[in-house]
């Protein structure tokens, strides 16, 4: 058995994964002086999160969705409002915000899961253009155009989460926790259903599976952890505006979704890495890096029509191949 082909070296390479991210920050200060890398992936993170929800609609059950991304304008809109206006603690303001968000999702999943294809995809996004409404025209709770300002990072026992590092960490560790949440949720007999709909919902419903109460499940998952993707969000930002629930932030998470690989676990976060990076440093250079991340998405489409991690996973199944057939030819060569 070649090196390749080893069941620890997948783990292994997880694993050394895991220690750069935690190394990171002390990386960025040494090499580079600055913790601008730090913040790009605290971004990554965040966004990864709200990609990964997305990811349980789109990857696992189907459904393409252009207005997830109101879920973390309102678990952001909603911490901010119960801090500034109402005067609540951050963990209190928090969970509120995120059970907040989850229940705007049941609400508009009664909806949304009406249609099915481009249908569900429109009505996702008139939605989500009706929360951008909201916060653009309720000024008196929104602040309109403005936006809420003013939130600051909370204390955390010893620790400033105001010190970007310390809000690193901290977001790293909700991000592992949700990933693994998602992880056991998507291997589960439900997330198997999810699957088995998807393929066929005539088949699922001929053997006895209630389909529209999996969608709906799901859906309100998905809008959970959008809205727990909020609240990192605004506490990063210290602000939240209209501008943040517009149609291009909508579309760049789906592209998240679709960039990294639906279906797969780890692959939305990978696409949340490509897109935050890309946004930052393109757009130095030109207003029209949007045109620069669409031709990627165009290339990854004709050449990685799942993906980039499925193209990582073809390109690993083509070494592992090669590294068999040239044992193989060893072999031939010794006889």
């Amino acid at each position: 058995m070649s090196v390749l082909e080893k069941r620890w070296v997948k783990p292994t390479l997880l694993f050394i994964v895991f220690l750069v991210f935690l190394a990171l920050p002390r990386i960025t200060l040494t090499f580079f002086g600055s913790t601008y890398l730090v913040e790009l992936f605290v971004q990554s993170m965040i966004y990864g999160i709200l990609a990964l929800s997305l990811n349980l609609l789109l990857g696992y059950m189907g459904f393409p969705s252009l207005g997830h991304g109101a879920y973390l304008g309102i678990g952001a809109y909603a911490t901010g409002i119960c801090i500034i206006k109402l005067h609540m603690g951050t963990l209190p303001a928090s969970i509120l915000a995120i059970l907040i968000a989850t229940f705007a999702a049941a609400l508009f999943g009664l909806f949304a899961l009406r249609a099915r294809g481009v249908y569900f995809l429109m009505i996702t996004l008139a939605l989500a253009m009706l929360v951008w409404g909201l916060a653009y025209r309720w000024v008196s709770l929104t602040a309109g155009d403005n936006g809420i300002s003013g939130i600051s990072r909370p204390q955390l026992g010893p620790w400033s989460l105001r010190e970007i590092t310390h809000y690193y960490y901290f977001v790293f560790g909700i991000f592992l926790l949700c990933l693994f949440i998602i992880s056991r949720i998507v291997h589960s007999p439900f997330g198997r259903s999810l699957v088995g709909i998807k393929e066929s919902e005539s088949r699922m419903r001929t053997l006895g599976y209630n389909v529209w109460l999996h969608q709906y499940v799901c859906f309100v998952i998905a809008g959970f952890f959008g809205g727990v993707s909020g609240v990192l969000f605004i506490f990063y930002n210290g602000f939240i505006s209209p501008p943040s629930l517009e149609v291009t932030p909508n579309m760049e998470i789906l592209l998240m979704v679709a960039l990294g690989g639906p279906g797969t676990i780890i692959g939305p976060f990978i696409g949340a890495i490509v897109i935050v990076f890309l946004k930052n440093f393109v757009s130095v250079y030109t207003e029209r890096w949007l045109i620069f991340l669409g031709s990627i998405y165009i290339l990854t489409i004709l050449y990685a029509p799942k993906g980039i991690l499925q193209a990582f996973d073809l390109a690993w199944k083509f070494l592992i191949g090669r590294s068999t057939a040239e044992k193989k030819q060893e072999k031939e060569y010794g006889k």
